[in-house]
């Protein structure tokens, strides 16, 4: 018997998605990651670090479901592990599948080879000074416990490929962090501001990286999620509804 859950959708009504009744649930931030995503090419392979409740890996599941690709999920809540793969199994996503694994210690190397990865996507915990929940799970998914954010990237590294990418979604606070746990390793930074409102100090940023690249860093045009009213901006509504990836929205290069 799954544990108690709830049936939601993402990308308007496209993907179900199980999610605890009480514990981590997904945010639009997931779906905006998996919007930054240039998908791999046939036979690719895409490792979701972190995965929670599975919605980054089910949002580019959706994206690549008619090309011949994996995408594995890793996680350290068991629960979550399970109603993720529920919710691959009612999307027909059999591509797509998700392990309880600590990535503090030695992964199964037959589920997580390193330097095996075309793409690796992770949406981390934040904060390692945050007050943590009450609740376990979101403390878990919210607050660096075993790993810091640099091991915690260090691992992402390791599992892709040479020329592989790496996408994350964090605080714009730990981009000091970032860049440095990074650097001489992966190139062709891509920073992505996302904003609120027009007006706010970025809190998010979208970071994109290619493993051996010796390109240089840029900041692309920011994103502006909410208008001033608090409805979705007309960028925002298509990503988040309409399932169009960043670079369609933002017409990058």
């Amino acid at each position: 018997m799954l544990p108690p859950h709830t049936e939601d959708y993402l990308i308007d009504k496209k993907i179900k998605i199980f999610q605890p009744v009480d514990g981590y649930r997904a945010a639009i931030d997931a779906v905006l990651l998996s919007a930054m995503v240039t998908l791999p090419k046939n036979d690719g392979k895409i490792l979701d670090v972190g995965s929670g409740t599975g919605a980054v890996s089910l949002c580019l599941a959706h994206r690549c479901q008619h090309q011949d690709m994996t995408v594995i999920g890793l996680e350290l809540q068991p629960d979550l592990v399970e109603l993720s793969n529920n919710s691959a199994t009612q999307n027909n996503f059999d591509f797509l599948h998700f392990y309880h694994t600590d990535i503090s210690k030695k992964p199964d190397p037959a589920i997580c080879p390193p330097c095996s990865f075309d793409v690796v996507v992770s949406n981390p915990p934040y904060s390692d000074h945050d007050m943590p929940s009450p609740n376990p799970s979101k403390s878990a998914a919210h607050n660096h416990s075993s790993l810091n954010l640099t091991a915690w990237l260090k691992f992402c590294i390791k599992a892709t490929k040479p020329s592989g990418y790496i996408h994350l979604i964090n605080r714009t606070e730990a981009l000091t962090e970032i860049c440095t746990a990074v650097a001489g390793i992966c190139g062709g930074l891509k920073i992505l501001p996302i904003y609120s409102k027009t007006g706010q100090n970025s809190k998010r940023i979208i970071v994109s990286m290619q493993k051996d690249s010796k390109a240089p860093l840029q900041i692309l045009p920011p994103l502006t999620i909410h208008k001033p009213d608090g409805s979705y901006t007309e960028q925002a509504q298509e990503i988040l509804r309409n399932g169009k990836s960043i670079a369609e929205v933002l017409t990058l290069p």
